[in-house]
């Protein structure tokens, strides 16, 4: 299906969306086209997991909106495949987001968080990304994401990730704590200061 979507120009950019039936995790993630990044040999790639308070609400503790906006915008330019991933909260749910987020209140990290409320660190797998990449015929691929564990799954999921483009640093006073967190635990590559 096609759509314009806006972009954070305000400029129009043709889209397509396409879905997946069949996936191993069972939910309803999207692939958004840019461009003719479906005829690239070596696409650029952002495997953008949902976040309702900062791509729609646009909170500023978290960097998830700008990121995405980001993403839209480069790969209108140039091109490229979004992978939007049903993953609310890194993958512990809405409801549960916000309870991290009173904990967060309170002095912890985002981390420390998740864990206080009995989840890991990170609870989201890729493999279904690497599925809609491979169902679409792409093997290989330029990702965008400061998170080397994308690279990792992927990577097992038999896709060949030849280049990595980091994101912009998105930092706000809100967010600080997070980034240095993802940084410290998660190995982003995120230079702050």
């Amino acid at each position: 299906m096609r759509i314009p979507l806006k972009i954070s120009d305000g400029k129009l950019a043709p889209s397509e969306i396409i879905t997946f039936d069949g996936l191993d995790d069972g939910r309803e993630h999207l692939m958004v086209v840019f461009g003719d990044a479906l005829t690239q040999s070596v696409p650029l790639v952002r495997l953008h997991s949902e976040c309702l308070t900062g791509d729609v609400l646009g909170s500023t503790r978290c960097d998830c909106g700008p990121q995405l906006r980001e993403a839209m915008t480069l790969m209108h330019d140039k091109g490229g495949l979004l992978l939007y991933l049903r993953q609310e909260g890194r993958d512990i749910g809405l409801y549960n987001k916000i309870d991290a987020y009173a904990l967060q209140d309170t002095g912890m990290d985002t981390f420390e968080a998740n864990r206080a409320l009995n989840f890991l660190d990170d609870q989201r797998t890729y493999s279904s990304a690497a599925q809609m990449l491979v169902t679409m015929g792409l093997k290989e691929i330029e990702i965008l994401s400061n998170n080397p564990e994308k690279i990792r799954q992927l990577e097992a999921g038999g896709i060949t990730v030849h280049r990595q483009r980091r994101t912009a640093v998105h930092l706000t006073e809100a967010n600080r704590k997070y980034l240095q967190a993802k940084a410290m635990y998660a190995g982003h590559s995120i230079e702050i200061d």
